[in-house]
């Protein structure tokens, strides 16, 4: 996600920690981050990794254990609860009420609030028309597809003009195709209306397509944060190389400018005298060549089309088969050699 944000609340998180069950459960690590005005952060990891434990104390819901503090700009909303700090949260199960239309619910937030009536209109009308909704505002929420509903949810957290907005896994209940398009409208929403956003996922296409920072988490601790591109192509630990996409490794000898595989030879930068090492690459950095002049060699053990690309899985390399991507149309059967080798420049290194 590129471009600038410059408004909108920073957040900032200060030793907030939180262990559940009178002292015996740490859900979550003691934990600093701060998000900057504006900024888009995904918390990303897999289920009990500590993400919405986070964004629950971000959003009042929990508070952190002793000592922890939470900043909205230079308040301390620590101790305030949710109805107070100003939030706008997205569910994955929407929340909507079945007994209002679409316009009605999301009015909703702002006659709680006691606003005057004509105020209500003319907020719920922008957001109708934000949202392309026009045709659907009167309709009730069982007449709405999932798609449809999901931007109720989101234009209802939104026309309270929230200081922070909370995303909670809002995509997971829907079809890949409406993910798909859906990832790009939050996306365009977040950045015209500059408003902060903690955003919780568990799939990493949401977290690249969202976050200006990712934040990956597991077993309740914060493993790395960076941008999408750093975090993809500099993992800093094996469970962050694993965790996002897909990841080849092989054992070999450094024996200077090369590192010895089984199966050939791999140019190695770092020009490392000898000893044993371990190098990482992603299965869109190699490329296929003629067996006769191949770094590297293996066997086909199986092959996936996927319309715009081929996923070779090839054995004969090591104790684990490596997965390759090519967008050539060759058609590859099992059993069959292939030739391939390694851009040296995309090879991760992680320091043990």
């Amino acid at each position: 996600m590129s471009g600038s944000r410059d408004h909108g609340t920073a957040i900032k998180l200060l030793s907030c920690a939180k262990t559940f069950g009178g002292g015996t459960v740490r859900a979550l690590e003691s934990l600093d981050l701060e998000i900057t005005g504006g900024e888009t952060v995904v918390l990303l990891g897999p289920s009990g990794c500590g993400k919405t434990t986070t964004l629950r104390i971000v959003a009042g819901l929990e508070e952190p254990d002793p000592g922890g503090r939470v900043f909205f700009g230079d308040d301390d909303v620590t101790r305030l609860p949710i109805e107070k700090r100003n939030i706008g949260m997205v569910f994955q199960s929407y929340a909507l009420f079945p007994n209002m239309n679409v316009r009605e619910n999301i009015a909703y937030g702002l006659k709680v609030r006691k606003m005057p009536k004509v105020e209500i209109d003319r907020r719920v009308g922008e957001m109708v028309e934000m949202m392309h909704m026009g045709e659907l505002e009167f309709r009730r929420i069982d007449q709405l597809s999932g798609g449809q509903r999901q931007r109720v949810a989101l234009a209802r957290a939104i026309v309270v003009r929230p200081r922070v907005l909370l995303l909670d896994e809002p995509l997971t209940a829907l079809d890949a195709i409406l993910r798909t398009r859906l990832r790009v409208e939050i996306d365009e929403l977040l950045r015209r209306l500059g408003i902060t956003a903690v955003y919780v996922t568990h799939d990493q296409g949401e977290a690249m397509s969202l976050g200006d920072r990712i934040v990956v988490m597991s077993n309740g601790k914060v493993e790395q944060i960076g941008t999408p591109r750093d975090i993809y192509y500099k993992p800093n630990s094996e469970f962050v190389a694993e965790f996002i996409g897909s990841i080849n490794r092989l054992h070999g000898i450094a024996c200077g400018d090369h590192v010895e595989v089984a199966g050939g030879t791999v140019p190695w930068l770092l020009n490392q005298s000898s000893g044993k090492v371990e190098i990482l690459f992603r299965p869109e950095n190699v490329g296929i060549c003629d067996v006769s002049v191949a770094q590297l060699k293996g066997k086909v053990v199986t092959s996936f089309f996927q319309g715009d690309r081929t996923r070779l899985i090839v054995g004969g390399l090591g104790e684990r088969d490596i997965v390759i991507e090519t967008t050539d149309r060759t058609e590859y059967i099992s059993g069959q050699d292939i030739g391939f080798q390694v851009d040296p420049d995309s090879i991760i290194v992680l320091e043990k």
